[in-house]
């Protein structure tokens, strides 16, 4: 009972510290300059991770010291920006949206305390709206709750059609955007510890493979997420695969299977409405069976050809959103992982280091000490001073110091 009151008395002081709380003088919003990112006037590099869950944890007030945590240990290695979901929709547990328009206010403070203590740490974040995959809800709770309401829907994607999951999915944005944070009291659309939106998690619409019904959807939805928000940065959450915009780059860079998925990387982010471009790198997904070599060279291609893209064809700034090496990668090994890690940054190093558009990586994923139960197999324990965690501390560094070079 004694640890209880402690806690709960523990939670009042902390929610307390937060009121009133402003943006320090580094700590302004994110803007771009052509292909470099902008903060308080001067280039911003970036390194950071991916850590879908936070909101999920800071729902219970007992655990929200996971989330200081792995800022804390985040920081101390110099990353600056972490990924995190805004949605958690349906009959799920610790739901965000449980219904069209009908939100848990505690899961929403579990949301309000994550942006709050990033505010607090000084990490900046990025947050997708709603998930292209059925986990915690995605497109295909969307369309079930039209077909509920009597909709005639025939197919998840119909998410990127139908009139009535669109305006679903407005009302989400207008109410996640237009959001009082219960600890800062600044509305989430003014909050400069959010650097930037997406419209999805990796969008695919499979059913059209031209991409026309995708890229409908972002000409409808960006302009209409910056008219309530035009202070934050804006992108779509991509994958990066090439459509019929560029051939050569498609039948070239792009995975056999991702021909199929309705997605245009150059088309879908060549829009006044999109600040920058977003790309994963799934070498362990999408080609379980290579080799190292020719995983490593993939990931060269790959990301060279997609920062040349942005530099020279869509003049935007673009993050490496995921990438990674599972542990369940046929041949796994640490010194594989780290090949990876270090491939990866070299390339991301040596365009930033030139004033090009790469601008930063965001490795999947983060978990905090004793979350066994999150531990996935590209789970990363940024305590565990790993050989991993050390590249990953070095390439922070490296960026740190490209960026203060670039002030001066």
């Amino acid at each position: 009972m004694k640890c209880l009151c402690f806690i709960v008395l523990l939670a009042i002081v902390i929610a307390q510290s937060y009121v009133g709380v402003e943006a320090a003088p580094s700590d302004g919003f994110v803007s771009r300059n052509g292909v470099q990112f902008i903060l308080n006037g001067k280039p911003f590099y970036a390194n950071g991770f991916n850590a879908y869950w936070l909101a999920y944890e800071a729902t219970d007030p007992t655990t929200r010291f996971k989330i200081t945590n792995v800022f804390q240990n985040a920081t101390s290695l110099g990353l600056t920006i972490a990924r995190t979901w805004g949605f958690r929709d349906g009959a799920i547990y610790r739901a965000l949206q449980t219904a069209p328009g009908s939100y848990d206010e505690q899961t929403f403070q579990g949301l309000d305390f994550v942006i709050a203590e990033a505010k607090r740490i000084g990490i900046k974040l990025i947050i997708p709206l709603v998930n292209n995959w059925d986990d915690y809800g995605g497109k295909k709770q969307y369309v079930d709750w039209a077909r509920s309401k009597g909709e005639v829907v025939s197919s998840n994607d119909d998410f990127y059609r139908n009139p009535v999951i669109k305006d679903f999915y407005k009302n989400h944005v207008k109410t996640v955007l237009n959001r009082v944070n219960t600890f800062t009291k600044v509305a989430y659309k003014d909050e400069p510890a959010i650097m930037a939106w997406q419209l999805m998690n990796e969008p695919r619409c499979g059913v059209d493979r031209s991409g026309k019904t995708l890229m409908d959807w972002i000409n409808e939805m960006a302009p209409f997420v910056k008219s309530i928000d035009p202070n934050h940065l804006l992108s779509t959450g991509h994958e990066g695969f090439y459509g019929d915009s560029s051939p050569e780059r498609k039948n070239s860079l792009n995975p056999v299977s991702a021909n199929i998925v309705g997605a245009d990387f150059i088309a879908n982010h060549n829009i006044d409405a999109i600040d920058f471009a977003s790309m994963h790198c799934g070498s362990d997904l999408w080609f379980q069976r290579l080799d190292q070599n020719s995983r490593l060279a993939f990931i060269k291609r790959w990301l060279e050809g997609h920062i040349e893209d942005a530099q020279n064809i869509l003049k935007k700034p673009v993050i490496l959103a995921e990438f990674g090496l599972g542990s369940d990668t046929p041949r796994y090994t640490l010194a594989n992982r780290d090949g990876v890690f270090t491939t990866t940054y070299d390339i991301i190093y040596a365009s930033a280091q030139k004033g090009g558009s790469a601008a930063g990586a965001l490795f999947w994923e983060v978990i905090s000490e004793g979350m066994s139960n999150f531990a996935g197999p590209s789970s990363i324990i940024l305590s565990d001073k790993s050989s991993t965690v050390n590249i990953i501390s070095e390439q922070a560094r490296k960026m740190g110091l490209l960026g203060e070079t670039t002030r001066k």
